[in-house]
């Protein structure tokens, strides 16, 4: 127990107070022996204080942006055949649209991502949103392969924020409310074709992408007037006693956190005061009315929050950084599991027309809709798996290891996969191949839709769990990985499957799926050492992390002088630049005193050949 608590692992964290003696921040109610990770702050703008009708709806916000952006671009799957038909264009060119269209959503997150980040989740989620109104109307006039293909293009790129902003906008009860991402970004995925079949019966494929295009309007418009923004930095608003006890059990375990006591030079905080950046003070012993300002409807409308402006520009540095953690295995094991897991998700998805309008099914595109309500119910107990169940079961495991939890511990619940995810993708291929029942290829559908949900869900949060504080970076690389592996998947999944045939190429994708979800068995084993070996490069991305919102982020307090309201535009706890200008300092004088050290050596040396030139001049 000592070591566990002593030693810091990113991702492991103590999350039940098994004997509560720990001065921490608790959950009420029967959860009260559970530590609240991240711990929320004293200001009740702070999206972790939000009542639960507010967090409520903005989930509802995050959810439905996710399920129109979802909805879109999966809307076209059972009227390919129809599209083919009406544009010239092979199912093989539209297969390779939408792998197109899945690598721009990957490749778009490395920049919508950090201007999320920098400027605001608000204003990413409304204007695109508000593009992706005029790229659905474009849709229907694009007439030949190259206009198709830009279309598909501009429409990932624009509709990426979906592939990574919804993860890191989930601040508390990552399980639960992960799942409800989960549901709406495969639940659209599945939900979209059974509509768009209808709508093409009835009303022809342009109404299809015209019908995408009102969706997008009225949700911009219900984003608008009620989606809030949720970036906050966390740690600028809390006490000095809160400070160091975040993120692990022992302040002296996590070594950002104690390089910040250890430095007696620096300002001295208690738990009642905090240094701003113009010494004066705020009294955090106050009543909360004078502390914060509570925002008015108003001031939710607002697209950019109080100083973002003001904030240094980190958008170079964000980009460039997802590029790096390719090389942390935990990250890359996340992105590869996700990114197999699409690959399945676009094999049913490019394959459903194909295989039931075809012989001896013969569904008309209405038909072939209806069957994605087999993949729309499977998802539903794989999320119930996932979401409730899943922070039930990792909240047993830590009791179990001594309040301690392991990120590893929720990939036990990848285990049923390895079964259920080869059998799904066998009853579809082989079963078309056969020319099985129809019920049998819809009860695939189901059964791989349900895996697809529960991979999606473990692999994001895992991610989120192993490195927290620099999520919002890990994502776009698990987002970069998984979206390239779909478009290479999508470009040549046609010829593969016509060429192998349904029989051979469902059964190596069966055999590819379960050596992939295997994998997961090392994690578990060995997950925590991977992430015990990226300590110093962890603490390098957190450190910067501490600094940026340390030394540059603005604070949702007001300062005030007699009846007027002064933003701060700083409110630093402790200097970390302190720190290195001492180091700096230290490092300058070492320097010139092995300068000193070397001129005397010099003239040493010099005085000596004199001495001896004159000897010989002498003798």
């Amino acid at each position: 127990m000592a070591d566990a608590e002593r030693e810091f692992i990113p991702g492991t964290v103590h999350l039940v107070d098994l004997e509560r003696t720990l001065m921490l921040k608790h959950a009420s109610g029967k959860k009260q022996d559970v530590i609240l990770n991240p711990a929320p702050s004293a200001d009740p703008e702070d999206p972790l204080n939000w009542s639960p009708r507010r967090k409520l709806l903005s989930t509802i916000c995050m959810a439905i942006y996710t399920f129109v952006i979802a909805y879109t671009s999966a809307a076209i799957y059972s009227i390919l055949q129809p599209l083919a038909d009406a544009r010239g264009l092979t199912l093989a060119d539209l297969n390779a649209g939408t792998g197109y269209m899945f690598l721009a959503y990957g490749w778009g997150c490395l920049i919508f991502q950090p201007l999320a980040i920098q400027y605001g989740k608000r204003p990413v989620y409304v204007i695109t949103m508000l593009i992706s109104v005029g790229i659905m109307f474009w849709a229907p006039y694009t007439k030949s392969n190259g206009e198709y293909i830009a279309n598909k293009v501009l429409q990932g790129f624009i509709g990426s924020p979906v592939e990574s902003l919804g993860e890191v906008s989930v601040a508390d009860i990552r399980g639960t409310y992960m799942a409800v991402y989960a549901l709406a970004l495969t639940g659209a995925s599945f939900f979209a074709p059974i509509v768009a079949g209808f709508i093409n019966d009835g009303q022809g494929w342009e109404w299809v992408m015209y019908w995408c295009g009102i969706l997008c309007l009225a949700a911009f418009i219900f984003l608008y007037l009620f989606m809030e923004e949720t970036n906050y930095q966390r740690l600028t608003v809390m006490t000095a006693s809160e400070m160091v006890s975040q993120n692990s059990v022992d302040p002296a375990s996590d070594p950002t956190t104690a390089e910040l006591q250890d430095n007696p030079k620096k300002p001295q905080v208690n738990d009642t005061t905090a240094v701003t950046s113009t010494d004066e003070t705020i009294d955090l012993s106050a009543p909360l009315s004078q502390q914060y300002r509570r925002k008015t409807f108003f001031d939710k409308l607002k697209f950019f929050q109080p100083g973002v402006w003001q904030q240094e520009n980190k958008l170079l540095g964000m980009m460039a950084r997802p590029l790096i953690f390719l090389t942390w295995p935990v990250i890359a094991f996340a992105g590869f599991t996700y990114g197999s897991i699409l690959v399945w998700f676009n094999i049913l998805n490019g394959t459903s027309s194909l295989i039931l309008s075809g012989p001896p099914y013969h569904f008309k595109p209405s038909m072939v809709g209806l069957s994605y309500v087999s993949p729309l119910l499977g998802i539903l107990p794989s999320l119930l798996y996932t979401g409730p169940f899943s922070d039930w079961f990792v909240i047993k495991m830590a009791r179990r290891n001594k309040g301690v939890m392991e990120p590893e511990h929720r990939l036990w619940l990848l285990a049923i996969s390895i079964v259920l995810t080869p059998t799904a993708l066998i009853i579809w291929g082989v079963g078309a191949y056969r020319n099985i029942h129809w019920f049998g290829l819809v009860f695939a559908m189901g059964l791989l839709a349900s895996q697809i949900a529960m991979g999606c869900s473990i692999s994001i949060t895992y991610c989120v769990d192993c490195y927290r504080r620099l999520s919002g970076e890990t994502l776009i690389t698990v987002i970069l990985i998984r979206n390239t592996m779909s478009f290479a998947v999508s470009y040549g999944l046609t010829p593969w499957v016509l060429n192998m045939g349904y029989r051979n190429a469902f059964l190596v994708a069966a055999f590819a799926a379960m050596a992939q979800i295997s994998t997961t068995f090392i994690f578990i084993k060995w997950g925590r050492a991977m992430r015990k070996r990226s300590i110093p490069k962890y603490l390098e991305g957190k450190k910067r992390k501490l600094k940026e919102i340390l030394s540059g982020s603005t604070r949702n307090v007001t300062k005030r002088k007699g009846n007027e309201e002064i933003w701060s535009k700083k409110c630093i706890y402790v200097d970390l630049s302190e720190r290195e200008k001492e180091e700096e300092e230290e490092k300058r004088k070492k320097k010139k005193k092995k300068k000193k050290k070397k001129k005397k050596k010099k003239k040493k040396k010099k005085k000596k050949k004199k001495k001896k030139k004159k000897k010989k001049e002498e003798g």
